[in-house]
């Protein structure tokens, strides 16, 4: 069954947001703000949370080295070494928290505008790399960065159309 889109979002739904029937979106139209800053603040965890899980997970698996040998005892050596470091929990658990996250704010937020708006990260994970792992960023990728950066900036200024549900 094909959904058709609104031609404009429904009324006193933030422009970011849009409106589906699924339970809560009652909430949603007598709290708009209320929802526009629980967005906002789950976007920030996803930026901060996704790129610090990666990274973390990076740092542990440099310090664990490259494996070498396809030997049982040295890939089970490895797979200890692996669960016994902190920054590799540490990645994990930050993961777990960017997924979480992401998965909330999924259920009410357009995904794309989600998916856009979280792509600010890329900016994060340049600045983590630099700071925690250590690494050079040339010119051309901050370049590139600075673009994804205003592309973001873009689309989130931008006017939503959510296809409403109909009650099967």
């Amino acid at each position: 069954m094909p959904l058709e889109m609104p031609a404009h979002p429904p009324t006193g739904v933030p422009q970011t947001l849009g409106s589906r029937d699924h339970g809560s979106s009652l909430e949603h139209h007598k709290h708009p703000t209320r929802l526009l800053f629980k967005t906002r603040l789950l976007l920030l965890v996803i930026v901060i949370f996704g790129p610090l899980g990666n990274v973390m997970l990076g740092k542990g698996m440099k310090r664990i080295g490259t494996e070498t040998s396809w030997a049982i005892g040295d890939l089970v050596h490895t797979l200890v070494r692996i669960l016994s470091s902190g920054y590799i929990w540490l990645g994990v658990a930050s993961l777990l928290t960017f997924f979480v996250a992401y998965l909330l704010v999924l259920t009410w937020a357009d995904y794309s505008y989600v998916q856009p708006a979280s792509a600010i990260s890329y900016a994060v994970v340049a600045l983590l790399s630099y700071f925690l792992l250590g690494e050079i960023i040339s010119p051309l990728r901050l370049a590139g960065i600075a673009v994804i950066c205003l592309g973001v900036f873009v689309v989130g200024r931008t006017q939503t159309h959510t296809a409403e549900r109909k009650p099967h």
